[in-house]
This record gives C-alpha cells, structure tokens and sequence, in this order.
C-alpha cells in the first residue's frame, strides 16, 4: 500500500486507536521498561523510531494514546533511496496531526561499501540513540513484533546458531548508553496492521521488503505459505531461549570472577561445559586484545571459535584473532599475544 497523496493534517481527522489496544501497549511498555530495571521518570520523552512503515505507525498511534504529551519520533533517511525523503515527510506529517514533535535523521557518514544492510543497522541505531540521548528520552523504542521474532529464530536454525542468537530479537538492549526497548514482540504483524487500518494512516511498503534476495522476504514467504508452525509459538520459544541465555551469562559472570586471571592471562575452563568454554574464552580472547593493543584480525562475539576450542580439548595451542592460547599442564589456559607471522 502506498501513502495517500493528502495524509491527515490534524488530530481530529484521525482515529485513534481502540482503548484495548492501547491499554495493553501501555502495560507491555511499563513492564518491560521496569525489567529493564529503569525506574520510569515523570514526564520523560518515549522516543519512537518511526520508518513508515505499518507497525511503526501503528506503534506511533499507540503510543501517542498511552502516553499523550510524552511521545517524540524520528525517522532516519540512510542517503540509500531517493524515495527516503518523501516517506520522511510522510511521517512528520502524521506526527503532526498527532502533536507528536518528529525528526528527520540522517547517518554521521555516507554508507557504502560491502554489507549494505548491515552498515545502514549500525548507522540507524547510532543516529537513534545519540537524538533520543538529546531530548532526554527515557528509552527509544522500535517495532519489532512476534513476526519478525519468527522469522529471525528460523533464519538463526538455519545458521545453525547457538543460545545466543536463537534468543532472536532482544526485547530490551542499549545502543550505547540508550535503553532500547521493543514492546510489540508479543504483538502479530496482523494486529497491527489493523491499528494503522482503523486509525486510516498512510504507511510505506519499502520495496526491500519483497526482494527474494533476502533470506528475511524468503522465510517470511515461507511462514506465510505453510499452517505447520504458529509464528506466535516461534516468538515465544525465542523468549524462552533470551531467559536462557540470560541465565547462563549470568553463570558465565559468575565463573569469569572465579577462573579468569586477566592480569595474568590464566583461565581455567578445561573442567568446564563447552557452553560455558565458549562464553569464558570468547571474553579472554577480547580482554587479551583490548589489554595488548590488538586490532587486527577482526574478533566479536559472532566469531567462530570451535577450531579453537577444539584444539585446547586435544591440549594443543591454538591462535585466535591475534591471541596465542597455550594448554599449560595444571589444565588451565594461558592467553597472550601471538608472535608476528615470519615474511617468506
């Protein structure tokens, strides 16, 4: 569906959303913000990432009725689509109507070069959260919903992720110091295209969304098609799995203090789950290089570590993003930069 070429220019030519939904969008931003472990401050600005699209509108209507008076929204023009400005223009307009103040961002640099979308993610969240940092925001919320749980969950299996990355999309997580919250994981696409629908708001159908290109548009297609598996239930696994991983950090936490000698670079890990081995050494691999300078290769937390985990368990030394790790014979694990690469 494409935007009306007149979108509403005033709160009473919209509808505002039933009082059910916007009653259960209220008490599933509050009590996500207080597991956040926030306390929420009187009169504090909810920053709203709004794209234009019908589950940010209808995130933007919903929480302008819950919290009136309190609601701000940005949308971000990455500089990739010269359609970007008009759908842009389209939210503003819409927040208008509503009295919602809304910004128009753009990223600090030009995105280019390789992984496009992923560079264009990076660029959205920091833009988002240094304006929310601006205005005071007592979180910044995006509209992520039960859908799109789904489909990150079956596209993770199929990556053959662990814990960690079937936990899916984190309903709560900073972006620097920001507190991002994602109050509509229990919400299905379906309901919230009725909120936009009811309310008669314009939205944006951003072309990508239908590209086959995209693992996304090819699960999405694939859950669309098929009655075997509820979304729904998908999302909610996903949950469960974040309260595991959850758990199992804390653990990690726990062992960290106990088994990891930074200053030495001594971690004893060899008695340990392979789970927990990886959480321990992926810390001491990043420890080692942030406290020896290492910048190259690259490491993060999505890196492959089982050759190396591998190769301790058959106590042989192994190397991992510039971090030599050397079985000692008291079974712990010696950490520390790896020699320079002899020139042939």
């Amino acid at each position: 569906m494409s935007p009306p070429a007149a979108p509403p220019a005033s709160a009473s030519e919209l509808k505002p959303p039933g009082a059910e939904w916007v009653e259960r969008f209220r008490q599933d931003f509050t009590a996500l913000y207080e597991r956040a472990g926030a306390v929420p401050a009187d009169g504090a600005p909810v920053a709203l990432a709004v794209s234009g699209g019908a589950d940010s509108m209808a995130m933007l209507l919903l929480a302008a009725a819950a919290f009136p008076g309190r609601v701000a929204a940005a949308t971000v023009d990455h500089g990739l689509r010269a359609e970007a400005v008009d759908e842009a223009a389209m939210v503003a307009a819409v927040c208008t109507g509503l009295g919602v103040p809304h910004a128009t961002l753009a990223p600090a640099a030009p995105i280019a070069g390789s992984s496009i979308q992923m560079r264009a993610r990076e660029a959205r969240y920091a833009a988002l959260a240094t304006w929310a940092e601006g205005i005071g925001a007592a979180a910044l919320l995006t509209a992520h919903h039960a859908d799109d749980q789904a489909e990150t969950l079956l596209m993770r299996l199929n990556r053959a992720s662990g814990v960690a990355g079937l936990s899916g999309i984190r309903p709560r997580r900073f972006a620097g110091d920001c507190l991002v919250l994602r109050p509509l994981l229990g919400w299905r696409r379906a309901a919230l295209h009725e909120v936009v629908a009811a309310a008669g708001v314009p939205y944006i159908d951003d072309p990508t969304n239908a590209d086959p290109r995209h693992d996304r548009t090819r699960v999405r297609d694939f859950l669309a098609q098929q009655q075997l598996l509820d979304p729904a239930a998908l999302a909610q696994s996903a949950a469960h799995l974040g309260e595991a991983e959850a758990a199992l950090d804390a653990l990690a936490e726990t062992l960290a203090a106990e088994r990891w000698a930074p200053g030495k670079g001594l971690l004893r890990a060899a008695d340990l789950p392979r789970e927990m081995q990886r959480r321990l050494v992926r810390r001491a691999v990043a420890e080692t290089r942030a406290a020896h300078g290492i910048a190259a290769p690259a490491f993060s937390d999505a890196a492959n570590i089982e050759p190396l985990l591998d190769a301790l368990a058959a106590e042989r030394p192994a190397t991992q993003a510039g971090v030599l790790v050397t079985p000692e014979h008291d079974r712990r694990w010696r950490f520390a930069p790896a020699p320079p690469r002899r020139a042939h």
